[in-house]
């Protein structure tokens, strides 16, 4: 802390806060987001943005200073409601806004900020992720700090906040974001879309998809009380579409009655008219590439797999990214339960083949703490989901799924970590929850295979 700061009693915005040590000096806990309304142009041919960002917040720590994340886009005005005088600057991918006054905690706040430029996807440990472009459109994958490279946040997967969408763009493309569409304006050859998305959402999960999609609607059964199941694919990739995901809404059904409540009002899948290499997921929907819309196992996973994310990631966010067990080791586990009620291979079968592997690979990973590094190792994943078989085979079925029931719906739209599922685990069962799942997430050594 400067002698300036110490002095008036105000810190720059990440000092003394707790950003996630898996992204050093990215997010912040300073100051809570509530809402981000976001305003994009953008044109295709030129991949050239026009964003207009306005963030309401709340300050949770004396500060003079707003620091957020955004990286490869230029501010080119920024207002502070409230607030007479501010100075900005842009360095090291952060938007630093300092005020005249210090903010008090408590204090709420609403920044507006105007940029433009070329987004790019940022590069580093996991490869690209943000904003990227396709051969004829866009893709945003923003886990785990992709959403600076198009707009101005506080990127910290334990602030969720509401959003509201409004994407201009070239006609003939589609824009689809999370949350459900308000409206839809043509004007000459533009068109702009609206979405509002309601439910607390993390910054890596916001997205916009932009291609040449047509949007169709999947048979669900017209059961009562079915989610709607929407996909947005390419015209000549439909019917190629139709029939990978036409088991889709039997995995939504089959995961409700495991995990509770689907928790949006839609899902939504965007097929990509690329391939691409992993599908990704972002709140209320998932995206895919043609290459993954096989009748395999191999395909038929994936889908389920990014589908329970909603549940597992999405609805229920780890507050921590070190607790990335809570997203990918359910994820992978649902896999293991859709095999199970499609009468492929019991959940037990893929859990021993899994330990196997692990059994033959490297066993020098902490799957509750993996480091920034090996946070999407698929160990991770495998292990993870060990950990919760071990769960069911100790407790038992129905016990289980009563487990799973109320961890989703004490916890629906907010963050947990470990210790909160530990904390559940012992209250609903009988179990000790710290001694059966230890082995598992902090212990290098895999655990014997979970007989029962």
């Amino acid at each position: 802390m400067s002698s300036a700061a110490a002095a008036s009693g105000a810190a720059p915005a990440h000092s003394g806060a707790s950003p996630d040590p898996y992204l050093p000096g990215a997010g912040t806990t300073a100051f809570r987001m509530e809402r981000y309304e976001l305003e994009l142009d953008y044109r295709v041919s030129s991949n050239r943005l026009s964003g207009r960002a306005v963030l309401h917040g709340t300050v949770q720590v004396p500060t003079s200073a707003i620091v957020l994340d955004f990286a490869g886009l230029k501010a080119t005005k920024v207002q502070l409601t409230g607030s007479k005088a501010i100075r900005f600057s842009q360095r090291a991918d952060q938007l630093t806004v300092i005020t005249q006054a210090a903010l008090q905690p408590g204090q709420p706040f609403t920044l507006e900020v105007r940029y433009e430029g070329s987004p790019s996807p940022r590069r580093g440990l996991w490869g690209e992720v943000g904003w990227e472009e396709l051969s004829d459109g866009v893709l945003v994958a923003g886990q785990p700090n992709g959403a600076p490279s198009w707009f101005p946040c506080n990127d910290h997967p334990g602030d969720k906040a509401s959003y509201r969408f409004t994407v201009t763009t070239d006609a003939n493309y589609r824009a689809v974001c999370n949350g459900v569409l308000q409206s839809r304006t043509a004007r000459s050859s533009r068109e702009t879309w609206v979405y509002e998305q309601a439910e607390p959402m993390p910054t890596y999960l916001a997205t916009v998809q932009i291609g040449r999609y047509a949007q169709l609607e999947l048979d669900t059964g017209r059961q009562a009380g079915q989610v709607p199941q929407f996909v947005a694919v390419p015209p000549e990739l439909a019917g190629r579409a139709r029939a990978g995901l036409a088991r889709q809404p039997a995995m939504m059904r089959a995961f409700a009655n495991c995990f509770g409540p689907y928790p949006f009002p839609a899902y939504t899948v965007v097929v990509a008219g690329d391939e691409l290499e992993i599908p990704l997921e972002a709140q209320g929907m998932s995206i895919l590439g043609p290459n993954h819309l096989d009748q395999d196992w191999e395909s038929q996973r994936l889908i389920a797999h990014e589908l329970s994310h909603q549940w597992f990631g999405n609805s229920l966010t780890a507050s921590s990214w070190r607790d990335i067990w809570l997203h990918e080791g359910f994820a992978c586990y649902a896999e293991w339960i859709w095999s199970e009620e499609a009468g492929l291979m019991s959940a037990a079968d893929r859990a021993g083949a899994a330990w196997r592997r692990l059994q033959a690979d490297a066993q020098d990973l902490l799957v509750g703490d993996p480091g920034p590094e090996h946070m999407f190792d698929d160990r991770v994943y495998k292990r993870g989901a060990l950990a919760v078989h071990a769960v069911r085979v100790a407790c038992g079925d129905l016990a289980f799924f009563a487990l799973l029931q109320e961890w989703t719906a004490r916890n629906r739209y907010g963050s947990v970590s470990t210790s909160d599922f530990i904390v559940l685990l012992n209250r609903a069962t009988a179990l000790d929850a710290e001694s059966l799942l230890h082995p598992w997430l902090y212990e290098e050594h895999l655990p014997p295979l979970p007989a029962g």
